[in-house]
């Protein structure tokens, strides 16, 4: 796909017109909170990210990006909402962390900066584009050989409605109304034929759940709503 048209533009006025609630714990970004430490946690079973040259792709307001920066990790984190970029921005001069940020698409920044990284994030990004399967492949361009690139979305199947849209936006209110669209949820299974296709290796996958009673979620090996997906890319 052409870089410049894998954007939808609706998606990205969505997520700006909530840009200076984003560093809100309790605000429409509260699940984005919640999760952060268990993927970050998952992230570093992996890889530990103290020392490693590390980009975020689809960082928003910088809650992954600026977590891992604290963590040691040389970190950039790229997204096309200016407005998201600004609040991360000052929320990091706010706290002193030394991430950096760039408003640019994935795959522009794969043609400038190809094989730069060694760890790769693309969280909660994938079922707000277009072309998701693009955005994988410039994923992959991005990464060093041997490195490890993560992937979470949401799981398209009943269940995934039930709890994600209607659970989700509109009975618990966890999330605006519209957040997310059914059509553009991604199976494993398409998930997997996308990093295939880009000459990556799955090397785990883990759901995450959350608890309606107890307003807790926790990482599970139960992916039927949300899931990550851990890859690396072949030692050249």
């Amino acid at each position: 796909m052409n870089t410049s048209s894998n954007v939808d533009p609706s998606e990205i006025s969505k997520f700006s017109a909530l840009a200076h609630r984003w560093w809100d714990p309790n605000s429409e970004f509260k699940p984005l909170h919640a999760i952060n430490p268990l993927r970050l946690g998952w992230i570093q079973t992996f890889v530990p990210l103290k020392g490693k040259k590390t980009v975020d792709i689809g960082c928003g307001g910088g809650i992954l990006a600026e977590s891992m920066s604290n963590l040691g990790a040389d970190t950039l984190g790229i997204d096309l909402s200016d407005k998201a970029l600004k609040v991360a921005e000052l929320h990091a001069l706010e706290t002193g962390a030394s991430v950096r940020y760039r408003s640019i698409s994935a795959e522009s920044l794969a043609s400038e900066q190809a094989a730069q990284f060694d760890v790769v994030t693309c969280m909660e990004m994938l079922e707000h584009v277009p072309d998701p399967a693009s955005v994988v492949q410039a994923c992959a361009d991005l990464a060093k050989p041997g490195a490890t690139l993560f992937f979470s979305t949401l799981n398209r199947n009943l269940k995934s409605y039930v709890f994600a849209i209607v659970g989700a936006e509109y009975i618990l209110r966890l999330l605006p109304k519209g957040t997310h669209q059914y059509a553009k949820f991604i199976k494993p299974s398409e998930l997997a034929r996308y990093i295939r296709q880009a000459n990556l290796e799955v090397i785990g996958m883990k759901g995450l759940t959350y608890n309606p009673i107890t307003q807790v979620y926790r990482l599970s090996d139960d992916t039927d709503v949300n899931y990550m997906i851990a890859v690396r890319k072949p030692l050249e």
